[in-house]
């Protein structure tokens, strides 16, 4: 097998790795990636708007706020405006969430940050390096995304 095919079977090997995981926390959950982080991040920060758990995500304010209403109407998260700035709302855990979110499978890219950070400075350099090149040699290094890892279309993004 020449280097490119090679490339590209580990490139396939990681979005099927990234496939098999969003299906299985899917399964076990009825979470989606996106979901799951945001919920993540409502428990570590506590009370928190929604801007703020949209930059300590990554994502965008619009996609947060879609996903946050999906959480909304599975009772898993609640919206309480604030009560010191009537203009802010912040999205808390329901006690339903909190359990779904106990019992829920770790995101994929606990294990990968773990390993990662296990690596020697030098090494994580590398890898970094490799993985920027190849994102700009498929024209996807300007693409909006969050540090998460999770499959589908931008469309399916919408409907997390």
């Amino acid at each position: 097998m020449e280097k490119h095919e090679e490339v590209l079977v580990a490139l396939r090997q990681i979005i099927r790795a990234i496939d098999l995981h969003s299906r299985q926390l899917s399964k076990a959950s009825g979470l989606t990636g996106p979901q799951l982080l945001l919920m993540q991040a409502i428990n570590e920060h506590g009370d928190i708007t929604m801007r703020k758990l949209a930059q300590a995500t990554n994502m965008s304010q619009a996609t947060a706020t879609t996903i946050i209403d999906r959480l909304e109407q599975k009772q898993l998260v609640r919206r309480e405006r604030s009560q010191t700035d009537k203009r802010k709302v912040h999205a808390v855990l329901t006690d339903e969430g909190r359990a779904k979110l106990k019992t829920a499978p770790r995101p994929l890219q606990e294990s990968f940050i773990q390993q990662f950070q296990a690596l020697e400075a030098w090494e994580q350099n590398l890898l970094l390096s490799s993985v920027q090149r190849i994102s700009s040699m498929m024209n996807a290094n300007d693409l909006d995304v969050a540090p998460l890892l999770q499959v589908g279309s931008l469309i399916q993004e919408e409907k997390y």
